[in-house]
């Protein structure tokens, strides 16, 4: 609807402005009492050198299309009044043609790579590991929703370092009987252990860095145990993506290009990028700390493995986009790989962009692995999914399928805290809040869903073609709400930002219920038809937004 507004803005100014740039100044007033969308004067004044007053009066008494009713110039604001009726009939109709097609752009965009969740082997998959998850698969399926073919690859932190560590904490402490019946709670101890007892015995670091070297170089036993680590790890990720309702293009990880580097250290040398420094090779930055390639002993680092990774997925995937969805601490280690990249040649640098996010919080502190300070995100899940049936069984002790339902809400409520608020803001971790089923959360939105279910089970909604009456005051913020979908879709991919599709179905929700205290929706009048539609319609859009944020909508709760 606002561009259709800003296209006959512009034709009334006969083209002096286009369309776009109208559409980007076009805002909604304060209060329905000032209009619906409301047109600022004032960037013009400063080009036109008149007085936005005389600008607004003029576009106020010449601007004229079939959906709007009438416009108002009040200082320096045209104020621009829609007709509802018509309005109404083509947002309701479109809805329940489209179905959950509506806001989906067909025109086939291109590809986008995104990389995330990306857990780390022989560790535990924690609440810490949600946020990279849950905020890659929105954004991939709103980037399908937009037209683009989404690669989802996680980029499993399977090599480095780490793996030192734990294989010399395994041949000190480990219990292969133990392991093998409880693996990743036995190699989260013994990975506790290491740092523990690191603190007091320094040389045990330098012992893990001579047996990352080891497995570098294809130690066997060292790769023994890197596969095995491996192997017991994946069964359980793969358990926590089920259950999250996620799945993969590819599970890459970090060892998949140990033989892919060499060629990428060969190429810095030959663009003369590959400097030494105090036995180790870095590629020089600007405004940055050099980037480190090798280690003196040779061993090579994240990036170096990344810049692997890039290249190779431009090379197989050409994609239009390639997200990394990782914490704000890494910020410095992707300007750096960018702006390597971009030294290396490649235009394709520009379409590389890290998402990054806040962390997760414990009582106000970052959970760590390191001091075994993490709460699982298994258990989490499970304690959610419990406190939902509970809740069901107080409330709706007759409900079928209350396990599934119980799922559905309870790994919903998770996955909604997440992604209710703007990524590059903290979480603090909290069952209590997840679960409300009012204010801010998953269940509140699922919660509405299912009860325009249920009145839909009692009287089936009307189809598109018919002639929608007077819905009542209380409706057509909801209408011009429904009519945003599509904008709120693409701007959630524009700004990699998921938040804006979980405040989009907490809004409509909100105001769905406000109508829904006010008006009786299934009273035998002529309106009723139209009252249905309306709910109809409000369910499509609120199923599809949850499905976007990798939520399910139970019909019944």
């Amino acid at each position: 609807m606002n561009q259709q507004i800003a296209d006959s803005i512009a034709v009334t100014l006969k083209q002096q402005i286009i369309g776009e740039d109208i559409l980007s100044l076009l805002e909604k007033p304060k209060s329905l009492e000032l209009g619906d969308v409301a047109f600022p004067c004032f960037t013009l004044a400063k080009v036109w050198k008149k007085s936005p007053q005389s600008i607004a009066a003029h576009i106020a008494s010449q601007l004229n299309h079939d959906s709007i009713e009438r416009v108002q110039a009040v200082g320096g604001y045209v104020n621009i009044f829609l007709d509802q009726q018509k309005v109404t009939q083509q947002v309701l109709r479109k809805i329940l043609r489209d179905k959950q097609q509506y806001g989906t752009t067909p025109t086939k965009m291109g590809t986008v790579v995104l990389d995330f969740s990306s857990p780390n082997i022989a560790k535990p998959f924690s609440m810490g590991h949600l946020r990279s998850t849950v905020i890659g698969n929105a954004l991939a399926n709103i980037a399908e929703k937009n037209g683009y073919q989404a690669i989802r690859i996680n980029h499993l932190g399977d090599w480095g370092t780490q793996f030192g560590k734990l294989i010399v904490a395994y041949q000190l402490w480990g219990d292969k009987q133990a392991i093998s019946a409880s693996p990743i709670e036995e190699l989260l101890k013994i990975y506790v252990k290491f740092h523990e007892e690191a603190e007091q015995d320094p040389t045990l670091n330098e012992q893990a860095r001579a047996a990352f070297k080891a497995l570098e170089d294809g130690n066997e036993e060292a790769q023994a145990l890197w596969q095995w680590f491996r192997d017991v790890s994946f069964i359980e990720f793969q358990t926590i993506y089920e259950l999250l309702g996620i799945h993969f293009d590819a599970f890459i990880g970090e060892a998949f290009y140990n033989d892919k580097m060499p060629s990428v250290v060969t190429e810095l040398k030959e663009k003369g990028l590959l400097v030494e420094s105090e036995g180790a090779y870095v590629v020089e930055m600007e405004e940055m700390p050099p980037c480190l390639i090798t280690k003196t002993d040779g061993a090579t680092l994240y990036a170096t493995r990344d810049l692997a990774a890039a290249l190779y997925r431009q090379q197989h995937y050409q994609p239009q986009k390639m997200f990394y969805v990782v914490g704000n601490e890494q910020s410095l280690h992707f300007k750096q790989l960018f702006q390597v990249i971009e030294k290396m040649g490649y235009p394709w640098a520009k379409n590389l962009q890290h998402v990054s996010f806040g962390m997760m919080l414990k009582d106000g502190k970052k959970m760590s692995t390191r001091k075994g300070k993490v709460v699982l995100l298994a258990d989490v899940l499970a304690e959610a999914i419990t406190t939902a049936q509970r809740n069901m069984e107080q409330k709706n002790p007759s409900l079928p399928n209350k396990e599934q339902v119980a799922k559905q809400v309870g790994v919903g409520a998770v996955i909604f805290n997440d992604l209710k608020s703007h990524r590059l803001n903290d979480i603090e971790f909290s069952i209590e809040q997840m679960m409300n089923f009012e204010g801010e959360t998953g269940p509140y939105v699922q919660y509405t869903y299912a009860r325009i279910c249920s009145i839909l089970d009692k009287k089936k909604a009307p189809t598109q073609d018919m002639l929608f009456k007077s819905l009542g005051e209380q409706a057509w913020p909801i209408i011009l709400l429904l009519e945003q979908f599509p904008k709120t879709v693409a701007m959630a991919f524009e700004q990699a930002d998921p938040s804006q599709i979980a405040k989009y179905a907490l809004q409509l929700a909100r105001l769905f219920n406000k109508y829904y205290a006010q008006y009786k929706i299934l009273a035998e009048d002529e309106q009723q038809a139209s009252r249905l539609a309306l709910c109809q319609s409000v369910a499509i859009v609120l199923k599809e937004s949850l499905a976007l944020l990798g939520i399910e909508s139970p019909e019944n709760m």
